[in-house]
């Protein structure tokens, strides 16, 4: 089997793409929570699959390519926003840091060749990156938005916990697969 690192120099454009429009998809399901300006959504899984299986590089370029699309009028937040609207509200920050997040998660996936269970130990790992470098930016945003990074914390991190958890185990579990469809056998 072909390690990550040999498969990525044959990534062509369509997985890339096909990432970018998996997060566009997965951020249409949304559930509002009235208590916080950040909903629910899947995207955080979808940007984690980017970069687990497309690498820091092709992870990150699906990645641009959603924001890009975003930022052209496109409105595929989970607000429905496009342009530069979509790029100033409370959500912002968790957008942008999706390309480090994937970037991150590639990265981190990279580093090793291990097997067994050390690989998925090292996926899982990767994955949690991932949700780390989204937290990062996305609280990092709202606590500049609010004034107030305990508020921030507590309405941006605090309530997604146990859903990015189990996003990140089931990014990790669908890396091999998506990785096979993907890279190896789309090459």
């Amino acid at each position: 089997m072909q390690t990550l690192t040999a498969a990525l120099p044959r990534t062509r454009l369509w997985p890339i793409l096909f990432l970018a429009l998996l997060t566009a998809l997965t951020a249409r399901l949304a559930l509002p929570l009235p208590f916080t300006p950040v909903p629910v959504t899947l995207q955080v899984w979808a940007v984690l699959v980017s970069g687990l299986v497309l690498g820091s590089r092709g992870g990150a370029a699906s990645q641009l390519a959603y924001l890009a699309a975003i930022a052209a009028g496109a409105p595929l937040t989970a607000a429905g926003l496009g342009g530069p609207a979509a790029l100033v509200t409370p959500t912002a920050g968790y957008l942008v840091a999706f390309v480090p997040a994937a970037y991150v998660a590639g990265w981190v996936m990279e580093r090793g060749q291990a097997t067994g269970w050390r690989q998925a130990a090292q996926t899982l790992l990767a994955a949690l990156a991932g949700v780390a470098v989204i937290y990062l930016g996305g609280v990092s945003w709202l606590a500049w938005m609010m004034g107030d990074w305990a508020r921030a914390l507590q309405l941006g991190v605090l309530p997604f916990v146990g859903f990015d958890a189990a996003k990140a185990v089931l990014a990790a579990l669908v890396t091999s697969g998506g990785r096979y469809w993907l890279v190896e056998r789309g090459a």
